[in-house]
């Protein structure tokens, strides 16, 4: 199923001309959730999200690759993105970022800092001085952090 999914999201999004980002699926119970992120060169419109979800909703229901109710969102990964793949990582080095591990690290599984190194296997974040290294396949969610610049005020002194 899960190739499948792959497959109908990444054709449906980059068929009406968009960049698929990534996606969450978030089975329950007895519901679903498939979040869907999409980007584009000149940002993402509401109703770009409208299209996509149209055309995806109706190309699952016709597939029938959900087997539970679920809820389809569609979005822009916005400026706090979620890091789905390498190339992601790649592309916000230097920057900082929050990652969540699925085992501790050193004794924790939070760690936010700026992204210090990036490779095919691991990423390397520094926090607090320290530089942390961490394997893809331990990464739960990773995410960029907003840089908030706050303006100075007469005399130096930030606001």
């Amino acid at each position: 199923m899960q190739e499948k999914l792959d497959t109908l999201i990444e054709t449906t999004v980059t068929g009406l001309g968009y960049e698929l980002w990534g996606y969450e699926y978030r089975p329950q119970k007895e519901s679903a959730l498939l979040r869907v992120f999409i980007d584009s060169e000149n940002g993402i419109t509401v109703e770009d999200c409208g299209r996509v979800s149209h055309q995806l909703g109706s190309a699952l229901d016709v597939d029938d690759l959900i087997p539970l109710a679920y809820i389809l969102e569609v979005s822009s990964p916005g400026i706090d993105r979620v890091l789905f793949v390498p190339a992601h990582y790649t592309r916000y080095l230097g920057r900082n970022v929050k990652i969540r591990t699925r085992l501790p690290i050193e004794k924790r599984r939070n760690f936010v800092g700026k992204l210090h190194d990036v490779n095919d296997e691991h990423i390397k974040v520094e926090v607090e001085g320290t530089v942390y290294e961490i394997v893809y396949d331990l990464i739960d969610r990773g995410r960029l952090v907003l840089d908030v610049v706050r303006p100075q005020r007469k005399g130096g002194k930030q606001a």
